[in-house]
C-alpha cells in the first residue's frame, strides 16, 4: 500500500526547530501492528495517520513504541497537511480517540481546540528532587502526567533528569514547568519540558497535549486566560495558548520539511 507522506516541524519558528512530525495519508486503516512498525521506522516522537472516512477525517497517533490517545504537534501537522494539500477551507475537524479535534487557520498560525486537563495537587513522590536534581516547589498530577513546578525558567532549562528514574515513576509522562521570565525581558509567561521514556520518547521537543495540562494550571496561577509558552528543549518551540472553559486553544506555526510517498 502506498501512502502519501509529509514531515513538518510543528510549533516551530524556523526549519529544524519545534517538533518534527510525520503525517501519513492512508486509503484505509491497516492493522495496528503495521502502523506501529511504520512509526518505529519513522523514528519520530509521533507519526499521525489520517484517513478520509465517509463522515470526515479521522486521525490516530503512534510513537515509536505505542499508540497514544492525544497528540498536539502531530495534529497541528496533520491540520497543515489537510488545509494546504488535501482540501480547501479554513478549518478541519479530526475524529479521534479524544473526541472531535478542530484545527483552524488563524493568519499565519494554526490553532488546535483540545480538551483541558486541569492537574490536581498530589503528594510528592519519594525521591522526586533526586530524580530531577533540582528543588521542586509543587507537584500535581493527571491520570497520565506528573507535573513538577520549579522556581525559574533557568532551572527548567538546565535540568538533566535521571531518565531511568523518570521511567520508573507511576505516571507515563513527566512535565516540568516554571514561570516565564517576562520580568527579565523574556517573551513568555511560562516554560516547560516534557519527558516520556515509557512511551519511547526520552524528551519531546514541543508537546501540544502537555499544554492541555499546563494551560489551566498557569491560567489559574497567573490570573489570565491568554498566554505565551515556551518549551525549552534543545530544538525549542513557542505556543500561544488560551483557556476556553473546558477546552484549551493551542496555536503555533508549521514549517514544512519533506514530502513524498511511502510503501507500507
Amino acid at each position: 500500500m502506498k501512502a502519501a507522506f509529509w514531515q513538518v516541524d510543528a510549533f516551530a519558528e524556523k526549519r529544524f526547530a519545534g517538533n518534527p512530525a510525520a503525517v501519513m495519508l492512508l486509503p484505509h486503516w491497516p492493522e495496528d501492528g503495521l502502523m506501529q512498525q511504520v512509526a518505529a521506522e519513522n523514528n519520530l516522537s509521533e507519526t499521525a495517520f489520517i484517513v478520509r472516512e465517509p463522515a470526515g477525517w479521522r486521525i490516530r497517533w503512534f510513537t515509536p513504541k505505542v499508540e497514544v490517545d492525544l497528540c498536539g504537534h502531530a495534529t497541528l501537522a496533520a491540520g497543515w497537511v489537510v488545509l494546504n494539500h488535501l482540501e480547501q477551507g479554513e478549518q478541519v475537524v479530526f475524529a479521534s480517540k479524544s473526541g472531535a479535534l478542530p484545527v483552524e487557520r488563524q493568519d499565519q498560525r494554526l490553532v488546535l481546540d483540545f480538551p483541558a486537563m486541569p492537574p490536581r495537587s498530589t503528594i510528592f513522590p519519594d525521591g522526586i528532587e533526586a530524580v530531577l536534581a533540582k528543588p521542586v516547589r509543587e507537584v500535581l498530577s493527571t491520570s497520565d502526567h506528573l507535573l513538577c513546578v520549579l522556581d525559574s525558567a533557568d532551572a527548567v532549562r538546565s535540568l538533566v533528569p535521571n531518565m531511568a528514574a523518570v521511567a520508573g515513576l507511576n505516571k507515563r509522562a513527566l512535565i516540568v514547568t516554571a514561570p516565564g521570565d517576562r520580568d527579565q525581558g523574556g517573551d513568555c509567561d511560562f516554560v516547560s519540558r516534557f519527558f516520556a521514556p515509557r512511551k519511547g520518547v526520552i524528551e519531546d521537543p514541543v508537546t501540544g497535549s502537555a499544554h492541555c495540562v499546563l494551560t489551566p494550571f498557569w491560567a489559574k496561577r497567573l490570573g489570565q486566560d491568554a498566554m505565551v509558552a515556551r518549551q525549552l528543549s534543545a530544538r525549542g518551540g513557542i505556543l500561544w495558548v488560551e483557556q476556553a472553559g473546558p477546552r484549551v486553544r493551542i496555536a503555533g506555526h508549521v514549517v514544512p520539511y519533506v514530502n513524498g510517498a511511502a510503501e507500507i
